[in-house]
């Protein structure tokens, strides 16, 4: 997800019809440059070069967001009557023009939390990966401490980082339960829901943690993108 102002001006987008290493190509009609879905930045015309903001969003259930969200707005698209892409996500493939990088270290079509900062990238497998056994993770990128959360139940990954006013905080989790996620920090014991970032209980009560925008993408969409990506991995205990 990504804002749509660009020095003052607000772009309106279409998809173009073309794709990028196998990933959507936007149009946007006021300057006609085209723009990587996964990278945000525009590819070709007047705009080439220019980034768009990232924003945080979720990949997750309609039921999960509407328990968070209540009075949140629905935009609805007219849906076809059968799964056009069905035989694409059973299978190995990985696009119209297969892999522009050949990387095995996870399998063709093995879903990631993709997460940037700065010149960095990281993956973060899932829903088959290690979020799924260890669902709070304590990373860095970079210079920025982060925490990775999973709800396995909904198949949705956030990413915070654990920088709160002055101090880094260290996250485990607290429970979790067919509706929520809830973490612990070490430092004060504050509790947190886990896919909001909002401090429920404890000393923090009423702090958020800044979200991190991440992308759900295929491993073979991620890497071909952002070839010298770092992939986590358990460290050994």
């Amino acid at each position: 997800m990504y804002a749509r102002e660009v020095d003052g001006q607000v772009l309106e987008f279409e998809v173009s019809g073309r794709l990028y290493r196998n990933a959507l190509v936007m149009l946007d009609q006021q300057t006609g440059s085209l723009w990587s879905q996964i990278l945000g930045a525009a590819i070709l015309g007047p705009l080439k070069g220019t980034r768009l903001t990232m924003l945080p969003s979720l990949h997750t259930t309609w039921g999960a967001w509407r328990r968070e969200h209540p009075n949140g707005l629905l935009l609805k698209k007219e849906q076809p009557s059968y799964a056009a892409y069905a035989p694409y996500w059973g299978s190995q493939m990985a696009g119209v023009t297969d892999e522009a990088i050949a990387d095995t270290r996870l399998r063709t079509k093995q879903l990631v939390l993709g997460v940037r900062v700065g010149d960095q990238a990281k993956a973060y497998p899932y829903p088959l990966g290690r979020l799924s056994t260890q669902p709070v993770i304590n990373d860095s990128l970079g210079r920025m401490p982060m925490v990775v959360v999973f709800d396995q139940v909904h198949g949705t990954g956030g990413v915070f980082s654990r920088q709160v006013q002055d101090r880094v905080l260290t996250f485990a989790l607290a429970r979790k339960s067919e509706t929520t996620v809830v973490l612990t920090d070490k430092e004060t014991g504050t509790q947190w829901h886990g896919l909001s970032g909002a401090a429920l209980v404890g000393p923090l009560e009423g702090q958020r943690l800044t979200p991190i925008p991440a992308t759900l993408a295929f491993w073979f969409g991620w890497k071909d993108h952002f070839p010298n990506t770092a992939v986590w991995s358990n460290p050994p205990s």
